[in-house]
């Protein structure tokens, strides 16, 4: 009796690039606002900042991913005000970007960890205050 294989090989095929595209995508481990990154790690977690500081991060510890790019997209009153890419370089990768804000820019500031693919993977809140 001869059995075709090759439907099989081809599913198997399919089934092990699925899995490792799987495993390769980006998650967000960590994401996080902070008035200062010192030795790649955030120094606090705010969410809220008073109007005397001019500058916040944003940190992110992204896991998997290695070799896609990711961007922390910064919104104000729902603006895109700025967009900061990212190209993962290993497996577990820490990134921060920051933002000088001018005191009349109270209210809500967003930011979102963005994958190749326009995955909103993270999102994360913070009041700014007079």
């Amino acid at each position: 009796m001869n059995i075709d294989i090759r439907p099989h090989t081809c599913l198997l095929g399919i089934l092990l690039l699925a899995t490792a595209s799987a495993a390769q995508a980006a998650e967000v481990a960590r994401a996080q606002f902070t008035t200062a990154v010192e030795n790649r790690e955030p120094v606090d977690r705010i969410e809220t900042l008073d109007s005397s500081h001019g500058r916040v991060y944003f940190f992110s510890e992204i896991r998997g991913g290695q070799g896609q790019t990711i961007i922390h997209r910064w919104l104000y009153q729902g603006r895109t005000m700025a967009e900061v890419s990212f190209e993962i370089g290993g497996p577990r990768w820490r990134v921060w970007s920051s933002k000088t804000l001018a005191p009349a820019w109270t209210g809500t500031w967003t930011v979102q960890v963005v994958d190749d693919d326009g995955r909103i993977l993270a999102e994360r809140r913070f009041e700014y205050v007079e």
